[in-house]
């Protein structure tokens, strides 16, 4: 199929003229960050993109980690309380908590390795969505400086540095939703201070309120700009909350419970995160240096219940997880730009080195209170990925992209069962390249070709029984699991005031093997292939009136071969959103976004599929021209009765008799229809 698509873009380049027109070539991506604009670097695949603040924000998202359905095919859901890590579906991925798709925030990434819940469990519920400066976009692994989790893709995120005038906002809406939020930047000495604090309360739908409690907060200094300064970030939040889980369709269907009820109503967690990092950025004629460091403490303590009385018939089957940790790591690099003859060249090479020192373990509770250890590890991880990165523009119509990336992972394992320690490392390495035929007539055509790979829980690397029974031998699983994928595409502005990019592309992973923290035991699966395509229009169709016309469609199946079948369970096949952004910098405006998720696959042999879900959120508001804005936000509009999510395991009811595990559906439904009202002026 990749060279049916490859010899389609073939056919298309051999149609374009030979000379580009340097009249009609796109026009340059700048942002502002600092309070100077920056050039960033150019866009290397059709699927790559950068979003503003202002984008993001254009219809609020219900909850922090919603700012990222922004993404093309990206699909943001939550099936659990409020203060627990979003569930994402990106290219044909149930990424779970975050697996395979690498997410940063001013630098610092958000994905935790060797989990207590989950591999990649990328909690962004610290994110103030109204600070975002802009959100850079890339998918597939085609990029020499991005590593672990990045195959799917990658979000990273960059906070503004100079707030003028500030925010001072106050949000009330239904199901007891209360937020405050109060952000300013001063100039101090030859830089500028920028402090924001935010407070959240939240009950939710739920017959078990949330009872989010909900503290953030983060200061920073900086001087110049992103190209050529420094900034130092201090970073704070907390949160506590009661949990709905999904729940047995069966216990609805049958009047045991309502829709919104729970099955154990003590679910629910704490969570909190402190950091502080730094970026320094120079660039002197045709070279710049860029370094960025960070130091991450986290914890999180997690009551969840997915099965109800199956393993325990007399407690009940709740079990605690629990991760608290310190993360320290950096990244350097360097960028010459040169001449190689009479072409035009760009080198770049870098370091990135992280380290964490995870506490961790599962516990089997009852109503919150332990009654025995399941496992409890110590343990330590430490990589150090290198990167080389060469750009060479041959003609004014034609570049190349050609990367290597290293990188060597170490990981220790300190169990309380001592079969399942151990020590153990390893190492990847990751060539990609790309070559970018364009513009002409503001239209430029992209192959693109490469290696990624996610790292699993170092304690699958050093599992050997089952730390339930002490005896059950147990599977290990290589420390580091391979992807390569290749993708063609094309951008075109051709249309005035009309952005469009098309993507095919095809991603192959020698095996989806993690590590299930809810069982303290490792799944290994099987070698997957998904091939998919997704289509992005943002037309602007004059200065108050824009639209967002955005599709993906990805084929998921496992490529060996099984009676069980070879659907991937939880994996999209189709995601698509259309939003209206209405309105001026002063007066009347408003917006509307539909997002439709599609049916997925919930066994192997797709004989049970989730429902589909299409929630339509909107805002309208008035901005005055002293910076005053009073909008409302509508979520769940025409208050669809569907799913987050779905899945399809074994469980028994206190009710239902004694040795028996029933299979059937597990749900989370959409929240109903909810309303917010905003007050925002000048601070």
């Amino acid at each position: 199929m990749v060279r049916r698509w490859g010899a389609a873009v073939a056919l298309a380049l051999s149609c374009a003229p030979v000379i580009a027109d340097p009249a009609a070539q796109l026009p340059e991506i700048v942002v502002n960050i600092g309070g100077q604009s920056r050039q960033t670097d150019p866009v290397n695949t059709a699927s790559e993109a950068l979003k503003t603040g202002e984008q993001v924000n254009a219809v609020l998202p219900s909850r922090p980690g919603e700012a990222l359905e922004a993404v093309t095919g990206l699909a943001v859901t939550q099936h659990s309380g409020e203060g627990k890590a979003n569930q994402y579906f990106l290219r044909g991925f149930n990424l779970d908590h975050g697996t395979d798709l690498a997410i940063s925030v001013e630098g610092m990434p958000v994905n935790m390795r060797t989990h207590g819940h989950g591999q990649g469990y990328a909690d962004l519920n610290f994110l103030i969505p109204e600070l975002i400066q802009v959100m850079r976009v890339r998918k597939g692994p085609y990029f020499a400086d991005e590593g672990d989790f990045a195959s799917a893709g990658a979000v990273h995120i960059d906070y503004i540095d100079n707030l003028n005038p500030g925010i001072a906002q106050a949000t009330v809406g239904s199901f007891g939703y209360r937020r405050l939020l109060a952000a300013k930047s001063v100039e101090a000495g030859q830089g500028t201070l920028l402090t924001a604090f935010e407070a959240n309360t939240y009950d939710g739908p739920w017959e078990v309120p949330d009872q989010v409690r909900k503290f953030n907060g983060l200061m920073r200094y900086s001087q110049g700009s992103a190209d050529n300064g420094f900034s130092v970030l201090g970073m704070a939040y907390s949160n506590k909350w009661n949990s709905t889980d999904q729940v047995a369709q069966r216990a609805v269907d049958s009047g045991a419970i309502g829709r919104l009820d729970s099955l154990d109503p003590t679910d629910g967690g704490n969570s909190s995160r402190y950091s502080i990092s730094g970026r320094w950025a120079r660039t002197e004629g045709d070279h710049a240096t860029r370094v960025e460091a960070y130091a991450i403490r986290q914890s999180l303590t997690l009551f969840n219940n997915f099965t109800y009385f199956k393993d325990d018939e007399v407690n009940g089957d709740q079990f605690s997880q629990f991760d608290r940790r310190t993360v320290a790591g950096g990244h350097a690099s360097h960028t010459i730009k040169s001449r190689f003859g009479p072409f035009d060249t760009e080198n770049r090479i870098g370091i990135q080195l992280r380290h964490d020192d995870i506490s961790l373990g599962l516990l089997k509770t009852a109503q919150r209170q332990t009654l025995s250890t399941v496992r409890d590890d110590h343990v330590l991880e430490s990589s150090v990925g290198v990167y080389a990165q060469n750009t060479t523009r041959w003609t004014d119509w034609v570049r190349t992209v050609l990367g290597i990336r290293g990188d060597y992972f170490r990981g220790r394992v300190n169990s309380d069962t001592a079969a399942n320690s151990g020590g153990f490392d390893g190492f990847i390495g990751s060539p990609k390249a790309s070559l970018i035929f364009g513009p002409f007539h503001k239209t430029e055509f992209f192959i693109n070709a490469g290696y990624g790979f996610h790292s699993n829980d170092v304690r699958g690397t050093a599992i050997t029984v089952d730390p339930n029974d002490k005896t059950t031998p147990q599977q290990r699983v290589p420390l580091l699991v391979r992807a390569k994928g290749a993708e063609v595409g094309a951008r075109t502005q051709a249309i005035a005031g009309l952005d469009n990019s098309v993507a095919l592309f095809v991603l192959d992973y020698a095996s989806e093997l993690l590590f299930v923290g809810d069982a303290g035991t490792t799944e290994p699966s099987r070698p997957s292939r998904r091939v998919g395509v997704e289509w992005t229009n943002h037309y602007q169709a004059i200065s108050w009136l824009g639209f967002d016309v955005d599709f993906a469609y990805t084929r998921a199946r496992f490529t060996d071969v099984s009676s069980a079948g070879d659907h991937i369970p939880g994996a999209p096949a189709v995601v698509g959103s259309a939003a209206i952004v209405v309105g001026e910098k002063t007066g009347w405006f408003g917006s509307a976004k539909l997002r439709y998720f599609g049916p997925r696959p919930l066994i192997e042999d797709d004989s049970v599929r989730s429902l589909p879900s299409l929630v339509v959120n909107s805002r309208v508001g008035y901005r005055s021209d002293n910076n005053w804005r009073f909008f409302i936000d509508g979520f769940n509009l025409f208050n669809t009765r569907t799913n987050q999510i779905e899945y399809y395991y074994g469980s028994r009811l206190s009710s239902e008799p004694s040795g028996v595990s029933t299979f059937g559906r597990h749900v989370h439904p959409v929240e109903p229809l909810a309303v917010r009202f905003t007050v925002a002026g000048p601070l």
